[in-house]
């Protein structure tokens, strides 16, 4: 296979195993290519991107842009706060405005589920879902796989459990996607109250219990939580979620066998994870920020090889 079966990067939902391959394969190439000591190519210079961002960003903006800025891409940044947005200009006239700049491609980060996906039956551009809502975030998930096959090897047959807030985690939706697709098995773990009704319809287990859940699994992907989508309170205290649903290196150090410890940040170091868990050599934290450009870098160049 040597194109994508997509024309736009939406959710994982939309993707088969062959394409994750053709992305995981892609982002090999362009892995050794960041860390040359010329870490650009010119494989997209007469490419224009957009990064439009209707929600705050700082790791998964700047990991695009960084991506782009790699491939050599002319890159236009725009923040939904300092535009006519604010003014009352709808998504698509937005949107309409910045591709009448000929623009190839927009990476678009929306607080309404479905945003990308509106706009693609819109639009001629490429759209890369940076994230929608609590829906989905596919490269998240993509540099998630990517990072788990680098270390431990095949994904299909690993367990991996995805802890803290699931039902407001994008992050997680797409996670459980990419691994049931490549043949992982998946647990959540959490609090009852953050975790969605019929999530066990996906595929998945639901685990109550912390310690079990780490005994069962290979990789643990340690969610925060996302008190900015929360109007109501989901548990007692920040004190009590800690005490049952942390990881800290006592209770790491407890288990009879050596698990990868993963995050897809911002860490709220203290409550989820503790700073020694974090910073240990269990943890590939860093590693997925490194693979989120290659990752992104692959996406990029596999939609815009589509055109």
């Amino acid at each position: 296979m040597s194109e994508l079966s997509v024309d736009h990067l939406l959710g994982i939902k939309y993707l088969d195993k062959k394409d994750i391959a053709l992305i995981f394969e892609t982002a090999d190439h362009f892995k050794e290519v960041i860390n040359r000591s010329i870490k650009k190519v010119p494989t997209l210079r007469d490419t224009t991107i957009a990064n439009i961002f209707f929600e705050n960003s700082t790791r998964t903006k700047l990991s695009f842009e960084l991506a782009e800025k790699r491939l050599s891409a002319d890159v236009i940044n725009f923040s939904a706060s300092q535009s006519s947005v604010k003014k009352g200009e709808t998504l698509i006239d937005t949107v309409n405005n910045i591709l009448s700049m000929k623009v190839d491609m927009v990476v678009m980060r929306h607080p309404n589920p479905g945003a990308g996906i509106f706009l693609s039956k819109h639009v001629k551009a490429s759209i890369i879902n940076a994230g929608d809502g609590a829906h989905e975030h596919p490269t998240q998930a993509l540099l998630d796989s990517y990072s788990i096959r680098e270390k431990l090897g095949d994904i299909g047959g690993k367990n991996v459990v995805i802890v803290g807030d699931i039902l407001h985690s994008r992050v997680a939706l797409s996670n459980i996607f990419a691994l049931k697709l490549q043949g992982a098995n998946v647990k959540v773990c959490g609090p009852k109250t953050l975790i969605p009704k019929h999530i066990e319809s996906l595929g998945v287990k639901v685990e109550t219990n912390l310690r079990k859940a780490l005994e069962w699994c290979d990789v643990a992907n340690m969610l925060r939580v996302q008190n900015e989508r929360m109007d109501i309170s989901y548990f007692p205290s920040t004190r009590e979620y800690t005490q049952q649903f942390g990881i800290n290196k006592q209770l790491l150090n407890s288990l009879d066998k050596q698990i990868v410890i993963m995050h897809p940040g911002p860490i709220n170091r203290g409550v989820e994870i503790t700073s020694d868990v974090a910073d240990s050599d269990q943890s590939i934290i860093l590693e997925q920020v490194e693979n989120g450009v290659a990752i992104r870098m692959a996406v990029i160049y596999l939609l815009v090889a589509k055109k």
